[in-house]
């Protein structure tokens, strides 16, 4: 789809903070994070839902490893995913790393966006990324 953001990402139109690519599924850096290491796992292919997307099974497989190797880079044990779909057109998930007094409360505040230095955002990708032990 020419006029989607995030299909001009995967083209390398637009700059992203790459965690992982395959043939299928790109995985990317959040610019309006939620928490450093928030990371949005789409299919290469464009879809407008995640249901829709035709090995689903093997993008949640992405999902996890992806979602296990922030984990392990962010040191924390709780990470909330989440699938909304409605503000970028295409199929997406968000992986957000949570940690105590992290400004969220209970639940994670939408509303929360924090800001982080271009220096951060190349740093927690590439430990992300190096963390990721898919086969």
């Amino acid at each position: 789809m020419s006029d989607c953001v995030f299909c001009k990402i995967v083209k390398g139109e637009i700059s992203s903070y790459k965690i992982y690519e395959d043939d299928s599924f790109f995985a990317f850096l959040d610019i309006s994070p939620r928490n450093l290491g928030h990371t949005l796992v789409i299919p290469k292919k464009h879809y407008r839902w995640v249901w829709d997307v035709e090995n689903i099974g093997n993008y949640y497989e992405v999902v996890k490893d992806i979602a296990n190797a922030i984990k392990r880079a962010c040191n924390t044990d709780y990470i909330v995913s989440t699938v909304f779909g409605e503000d970028v057109p295409h199929a997406h998930v968000w992986l957000i790393p949570r940690y105590k007094n992290d400004g969220h409360g209970d639940a994670i505040d939408l509303e929360n966006v924090k800001k982080f230095s271009e220096s951060e955002m190349k740093n927690i990708a590439k430990e992300i990324s190096q963390q990721i032990k898919i086969k």
